[in-house]
C-alpha cells in the first residue's frame, strides 16, 4: 500500500511516534493556548523531527497577537538549540529532557567508574586512565564538548576483563564522557521544581486537541495528495475547530 501511494504523492514520507510503530503521510504541528485556541500550525513531511518546529511555531503564534511566555511541551522540543533559545527571549520552557541526557547514555556492562580525587576514570580491573583531553566536535555541528579518557593499552592487552573493552591490535584504549551544557543543565534544575510539575500537567490539552481533529474532523487522513492539499486541509479543519471553540467561550 506504502509503495502504492508513493506512486501517487511524492511528498507523503514515512513517520516514527514510537520506535515500534510507524506511519506513512504527513505531520501537523501545533501550538495551542491555554484557552485551547489553535494559535499556529506548521505541516510537513512525515520524516520531520517535532522539535525543529518550535521557534517557527512561537513566531506565528507571537504573529498572531498571543504573548508568548511559557511553552508547554514534550521531550521532542527539549533539544539544545530549543532550550537556548526560550532562555535568551525569557521565556519557560516546560519540556522534559531526554534521559540520555540527564542520565547518561552507559551499556550496563560498563564499569568504568570516576575518581574524584583523582580526576579520571578508572576501570572495571582498576587501571586508571593516564591522560584525558576535550574534545569540542566543532566540525559536526552543535554537540556537547566531551572529555576522553585513554587508558595503558599494555595493560589492556593482558587485561582479564579485555574481552568486548580492548579491540585486539588497537594502539590506544579510550572512555569518552559527553559533558552537559550550561543550558542543559539549567534546564534540568528547572524540571525538579514544583512549579514546572504543575505546569506540565496542562500538556494532556494538546493532545485532546489532535483527538478533536482526527476523529471529529476527518483529519487522520489525508484527502488528498501532496504537501499543498495536506496544508490546504489543515487550515479548514484547524479553522473549523478554533471556530467551534470560540463559540463556546463566547456563550
Amino acid at each position: 500500500m506504502e509503495q502504492l501511494q508513493a506512486s501517487t504523492d511524492p511528498d507523503a514520507k514515512v513517520g516514527h511516534k514510537t520506535a515500534d510503530s510507524s506511519f506513512f503521510g504527513y505531520k501537523t504541528h501545533l501550538a495551542m493556548s491555554e484557552e485551547r485556541m489553535m494559535t499556529a500550525a506548521t505541516i510537513t513531511t512525515g520524516e520531520k523531527n517535532d522539535g525543529k518546529q518550535l521557534e517557527t511555531l512561537i513566531h506565528k503564534s507571537i504573529q498572531a497577537g498571543i504573548d508568548v511566555k511559557t511553552i508547554i511541551g514534550d521531550t521532542a522540543y527539549s533539544e539544545k538549540r530549543n532550550i537556548e533559545y526560550t532562555q535568551k527571549n525569557e521565556m519557560e520552557l516546560i519540556a522534559k529532557l531526554n534521559p540520555s541526557v540527564t542520565q547518561g547514555k552507559r551499556k550496563k556492562e560498563d564499569a568504568f567508574e570516576f575518581n574524584k580525587d583523582a580526576g579520571m576514570y578508572v576501570c572495571k580491573a582498576g587501571h586508571m586512565a593516564i591522560q584525558k583531553t576535550r574534545q569540542t566536535r566543532r566540525k559536526e555541528g552543535a554537540k556537547n564538548p566531551r572529555d576522553i579518557y585513554y587508558f595503558d593499552v599494555n595493560k589492556c592487552r593482558c587485561c582479564p576483563f579485555r574481552e568486548g573493552c580492548y579491540k585486539e591490535g588497537a594502539k590506544y584504549k579510550t572512555y569518552s564522557v559527553t559533558i552537559k551544557s550550561n543550558a542543559h543543565d539549567k534546564q534540568a534544575k528547572f524540571q525538579k521544581t514544583d512549579y514546572f510539575r504543575e505546569k506540565a500537567k496542562e500538556r494532556y490539552k494538546i493532545e485532546a486537541k489532535n483527538s478533536e481533529l482526527k476523529h471529529r474532523h476527518g483529519y487522520d487522513v489525508a484527502e488528498s495528495s501532496g504537501l499543498v492539499g495536506m496544508e490546504i486541509q489543515g487550515a479548514m479543519a484547524i479553522f473549523a475547530v478554533n471556530l467551534k471553540r470560540i463559540v463556546k467561550l463566547m456563550g
